[in-house]
């Protein structure tokens, strides 16, 4: 009987990709004056298990490369080599290695051969410059403990396991330790038990504790997960939204219904309501993962880059366990990235700058999530110089992008986002090339998202990315125009008024509103989708007010319909693209509702947008 191997595949990928990232976690954690023992052996039982699966499917250059690296890896954990930052450089940059080569096997593409082979090259010189060995890799137990590799040889007479399974390579009848090759064989420690015997060294049973496999009688215990692929998900999700779809329809028939049976109706419906909302609510959970999933890759990036400037960086995170959906994930790497890169080249100082001005040498770079009501909330934070205003304005004149040189501070600083944008003295492989920002604010609102920026001069600076916690349903406020339906994602809601006609303000046939010490100006939400009938004079409506990433403005409707969550339904997939559209939801009466875009909407407001002071 042939076994297809391939159908393992995607765990190998899946285990030794969290096998990488959790050696490189270690890697920089280590103590190089003092390495723990644990971790050491922590990154050793990752590289081997690498190795080993590797060498079942096939995959040699990711066993190759392996390979070396346990070898000095081992020589590490048994204290004949000791590890100093070029050696830890070297084999983060064999991790990063590690990964495009997962990566090309995944995508079944064919890996950069000269690439692994100066990999090995670079490990083996270390090993030489050290005067050390290469461990053959005999007699070594794969990744999953289920077989023990071992070359060819007529020393090593083969017999079959317990179970019949595989061909093992045994010692003889009485040295083999009777574990059938599902675990390692016993250490000295754990054969005193049974066989009382002089006791060893103490360095020899410290090393031994330090590196024993867990003993083959203890019991094993059921995994709390399973792997399920994410079309599965997304699929449950599509159902869950017709099922809320549907409950909204069942509970607008009800209303109808009169006589004995309505009381009765109602309790079902409140019921059904309930149920659907638990289980909406369960299911997108599953779609949800920890902000510790993106954040854990930042540590490196910190210690690269900071090494790189010569500056002194210490990296906070905070609030790695808040939950959002794995689609936004996913989009939000590139955003941060650019985002930490520039807090440690624009932001914070070098250390003799900050010598200067008192502060300490160590700047410190905070990455927090949080949770607020329906949204997440994600704040890039720095101490170090903060922006420079007068930079800002003069670089806008440079590239001659209309701006207000009297506008207050919070919308100098969204110019950085102007495309091709830079105050960088000059260009390097860090900075300065005049892109990222734009394409960072570009890519947050393409998740629905917003960024705003604030800045104190000597100080430091905050990015705080505002976000829906998924792109599946959004909550929304229902508005009414004309006798259609809108749906207004409520993450971008300020508040809703009636004006008084003192507030309203008409300059070239634009009209703004006066409220909270500036002027709104005002989009007629009937005018931009040309619908007949919706009240025109403004302090006859209704104002929506809208913050988006870089403007605030007033939107005009007839009336609030209340506070739904919506299924979000793609227009462009099934139609085209509109603007000023995001998508589409079908309300409890059968009717498509339109999801404004309020990013879109922004660029319709007019100049007059500017903050200021009534007169």
């Amino acid at each position: 009987m042939s076994i297809d191997m391939a159908q393992f595949h995607s765990v190998f990928f899946d285990e030794s990709q969290e096998h990488l990232e959790s050696m490189e976690q270690e890697l920089m954690d280590l103590n190089l004056d003092a390495p723990d023992c644990e971790q050491l052996n922590s990154i050793f039982r990752a590289a081997h298990s690498i190795k080993g699966g590797s060498g079942i499917f096939g995959f040699d250059a990711l066993s190759g490369l392996t390979h070396i690296m346990e070898s000095l890896l081992d020589k590490a954990r048994q204290g004949t080599t000791k590890l100093n930052i070029n050696t830890v450089d070297v084999l983060l940059e064999t991790v990063d290695l590690l990964k495009i080569t997962l990566n090309a096997y995944r995508a079944k593409q064919i890996p950069n051969q000269p690439n692994i082979d100066e990999g090995i090259k670079k490990l083996e010189t270390l090993i030489d410059a050290q005067g050390l060995k290469i461990n053959s890799g005999d007699e070594e137990e794969d990744s999953f403990g289920f077989f023990n590799h071992v070359p060819n040889s007529p020393k090593a007479p083969i017999e079959d396991d317990e179970f019949g399974f595989f061909k093992m390579p045994v010692k003889s009848k009485i040295e083999s330790d009777g574990s059938f090759g599902f675990f390692e064989p016993q250490s000295p420690i754990q054969k005193a038990i049974k066989e009382p015997s002089p006791p060893p060294k103490a360095t020899t049973i410290k090393k031994q504790v330090a590196i024993s496999a867990p003993s083959r009688h203890s019991v094993p215990t059921e995994s709390s997960s399973i792997r399920v692929d994410t079309g599965k998900i997304d699929s449950l999700v599509n159902l869950v939204g017709e099922l809320v779809i549907t409950q909204s329809m069942l509970a607008m028939l009800g209303r109808d219904v009169e006589g004995p049976l309505k009381e009765k109706q109602n309790l079902a419906l409140l019921e059904l309501q309930r149920n659907t909302r638990e289980i909406q609510e369960s299911v997108m959970s599953m779609r949800m993962l920890p902000m510790s999933v993106t954040f854990n890759r930042f540590p490196r990036v910190v210690r690269d880059l900071s090494s790189k400037l010569g500056k002194e960086v210490e990296l906070k995170l905070e609030g790695g366990t808040t939950e959002i959906d794995k689609a936004m994930i996913e989009k939000l790497v590139d955003p941060l990235t650019h985002l930490v890169r520039n807090s440690i080249d624009h932001g914070i100082e070098t250390v003799v700058q900050r010598q200067k001005v008192g502060k300490n040498e160590k700047g410190i770079v905070i990455l927090r999530a949080e949770q607020k009501g329906s949204s997440i909330q994600i704040s890039i934070i720095d101490d170090g110089a903060g922006l420079n205003r007068e930079r800002i304005l003069a670089k806008a004149v440079e590239n001659e992008i209309e701006h207000d040189p009297n506008m207050p501070n919070e919308q100098v600083w969204n110019l950085i986002f102007a495309a091709g944008f830079s105050t960088a003295a000059k260009v390097t492989d860090v900075s300065g090339r005049g892109v990222g920002m734009d394409v960072v604010k570009r890519n947050i609102e393409g998740i629905g998202g917003r960024i705003e920026i604030s800045s104190t001069a000597g100080k430091g600076s905050t990015f705080c990315i505002h976000l829906p916690l998924t792109l599946a349903i959004v909550d929304g406020m229902c508005v009414s125009v004309g006798g259609q339906i809108f749906v207004v994602p409520l993450v971008s809601i300020v508040e809703s008024i009636q004006p008084t006609k003192a507030q309203i303000k008409t300059i070239s046939n634009d009209s703004l509103l006066w409220i909270r010490e500036q002027y709104w100006p005002l989009v007629c939400l009937h005018k931009e989708m040309q619908i007949d009938g919706a009240i025109s004079e403004p302090h006859k409506a209704i104002v929506v007010l809208i913050e988006s990433s870089n403007k605030r403005f007033g939107l005009l409707v007839d009336s609030l319909d209340g506070q739904q969550q919506v299924v979000i339904k793609s227009l462009e997939k099934h139609y085209k693209r509109v603007k000023g559209i995001a998508g589409a939801t079908i309300m409890g009466d059968g009717g498509v509702a339109m999801i404004l875009d309020v990013e879109s909407l922004a660029t319709l407001s007019t100049p007059q947008e500017t903050v200021t002071e009534k007169d």
